[in-house]
């Protein structure tokens, strides 16, 4: 897949044209087809791209946002994606459909939640791992190569289990967004950038890909 890249000073930076990027890219959609559903996954810089966003004009009233991936953890708990998102724009007006990762029966829920996926994500946000990783698509894990659901289960991975969409489920994405930045981001981003696809990330497909990010990782 052809990746654009913006290459940005540093991670405040790429967190402030990324949020511009979202609320355009809302606008637009909303003005097309009167709805925005946006996916995004966890980690410190979509936190602060997503704080900036909720000082934009975005039709929140219009906006679905889908959990990429999130952790299998109790309510609150502060590994939580979700825990995250809801201080982060608990002052908008979004539509936040969280992953159901809280009850007993995961496979069941992971099957629901792929249920409630829409046709396309007018947007997918995606973060880009040290180890090559993105979503909670992890290197050596059998959720790589699950091809008949949208929604599935990893092993642990640093301490947790996690929900994750997968690649079937990225492709319903007309444009991803990658936000990548640190210096530890250099490897798996020129690999990224070059199509490799022994690195997880490289094997995501999808209609458009953006990459914004820092000095340090380029």
């Amino acid at each position: 897949m052809r990746h654009d890249l913006q290459i940005l000073a540093d991670a405040d930076t790429v967190a402030m044209a990324g949020a511009a990027f979202v609320a355009a890219r809302a606008r637009a959609a909303v003005a097309a087809s009167g709805s925005f559903h946006l996916a995004v996954s966890g980690g410190h810089t979509p936190w602060a791209m997503l704080a900036e966003l909720a000082s934009h004009s975005v039709p929140w009233k219009s906006t679905v946002i889908y959990q990429v991936d999130e952790r299998v953890a109790p309510p609150d708990d502060p590994d939580r994606n979700l825990t995250q998102l809801s201080r982060t724009l608990g002052s908008t007006r979004a539509f936040v459909l969280p992953m159901p990762v809280t009850g007993s029966r995961l496979v069941t829920a992971a099957a629901t939640y792929a249920a409630l996926l829409p046709g396309h994500f007018d947007l997918l946000h995606l973060g880009l791992g040290a180890d090559g990783h993105t979503a909670s698509l992890v290197p050596g894990d059998p959720v790589l190569s699950v091809t008949d659901r949208l929604v599935a289960l990893t092993r642990p991975y640093q301490g947790r289990q996690r929900m994750t969409l997968t690649y079937p489920a990225l492709r319903r994405a007309r444009q991803i967004l990658w936000l990548v930045t640190g210096q530890d981001k250099k490897e798996p981003l020129s690999r990224l950038l070059a199509g490799d696809t022994t690195i997880p990330a490289g094997r995501v497909e999808a209609a458009a890909s953006l990459v914004m990010a820092d000095r340090a990782a380029t």
